[in-house]
């Protein structure tokens, strides 16, 4: 969650950074190195005043960090936020582990991680669901000059991290005629791979990311096999753009938007079915534009934006679940 999201409702933000290179093999062994003293600040930070402890990952929190924190301030809720797979092993700590039991709430944008059998099964007490969401001063419709439309647009593009998968869809449809743009991490050993398949082997972030969305006619969303997705970060960022989304067909997906109305969707494991859909849609400017259009309505009247999904959760904190 953006901490930025916070500030409009009347809350304090206090922001610690994640792990330095260096303590990264002890993070592996799962007893990451509270390098910045967040521990020890955090103490300081909270008190009277403070209604929520919302906290974000953060692998190195220690257990007895909250229990003085609940012993002190008996009002404070405390709050756990990630975005990850926290049932997988390579995204937990020894630390997680043991604060899981201490939060009253524990949000997650992975379904499955509510099965009685995961987060609930490692100590969480409550263990609420929430979809992925949008940042509204960034993801948004945006008017683009020629240099931008060259620089980052495409009639087919994807953005996100290599993975092997994604990586052969994508060189399928290079290989069947179809023009693809790649941004993104560790797709170096993909440059040159095909002359339809333009791997720029960079990330674009902020108004860059809006605009390569903005300046492409049909964007793919793959989905993150590591992190069992079932809807990612360009789920609702790419329709809140105003841009077109061709994504993998799931059942979140088909419920945060309408099929060939306000997204249109491919069966990953079959090839041929998104290579179809390319082309149908590039050849059906009008259609593929209504349905544009109609995806960034669904994110506006349905409320994906992070300050709305945001709110929705401190009502949940505030309710108790009632």
């Amino acid at each position: 969650m953006d901490e930025l999201s916070f500030v409009p409702l009347g809350y304090r933000s206090g922001v610690s950074k994640g792990p330095g290179l260096w303590s990264r093999a002890l993070h592996k062994l799962g007893y990451p190195i509270d390098i910045t003293g967040f521990n020890r600040r955090l103490r300081g930070m909270v008190d009277d005043r403070t209604d929520v402890l919302w906290v974000e990952k953060a692998p190195s929190l220690r257990p007895g960090v909250l229990r003085r924190i609940r012993r002190d301030h008996s009002g404070v809720s405390m709050v756990f936020f990630s975005e990850d797979d926290m049932y997988a092993r390579h995204n937990q700590s020894a630390w997680f582990r043991a604060c899981l039991p201490l939060y009253d709430v524990v949000f997650t944008t992975k379904s499955f991680n509510c099965d009685p059998g995961e987060l609930p099964a490692m100590g969480a007490r409550r263990v609420v669901f929430v979809d992925k969401a949008y940042d509204r001063n960034t993801h948004r419709p945006m008017d683009l000059t020629g240099d931008e439309r060259r620089q980052l647009g495409a009639d087919v593009g994807f953005i996100g991290t290599f993975e092997t998968q994604r990586a052969e869809r994508m060189l399928f449809l290079a290989r069947n005629g179809v023009q693809v743009r790649i941004f993104g991490n560790g797709w170096s050993g993909w440059v040159g791979r095909h002359p339809n398949l333009l791997v720029e082997n960079r990330p674009v972030l902020g108004d860059d990311y809006a605009r390569a969305i903005c300046a492409t006619r049909i964007n793919l969303c793959f989905l993150r096999k590591i992190n069992r997705d079932l809807q990612t970060d360009r789920t609702p960022e790419i329709p809140a753009c105003g841009a077109f989304m061709l994504a993998e067909r799931t059942v979140e997906h088909s419920r945060l938007f309408a099929e060939d109305r306000e997204a249109a969707y491919f069966d990953i494991d079959e090839p041929q079915d998104l290579l179809d859909k390319v082309r149908w849609y590039l050849e059906h400017e009008d259609r593929r534009a209504a349905v544009a259009a109609a995806g960034r309505e669904r994110c506006l009247r349905d409320g994906y934006s992070h300050h709305d999904r945001l709110q929705w959760m401190l009502a949940e904190v505030a309710g108790g679940g009632a």
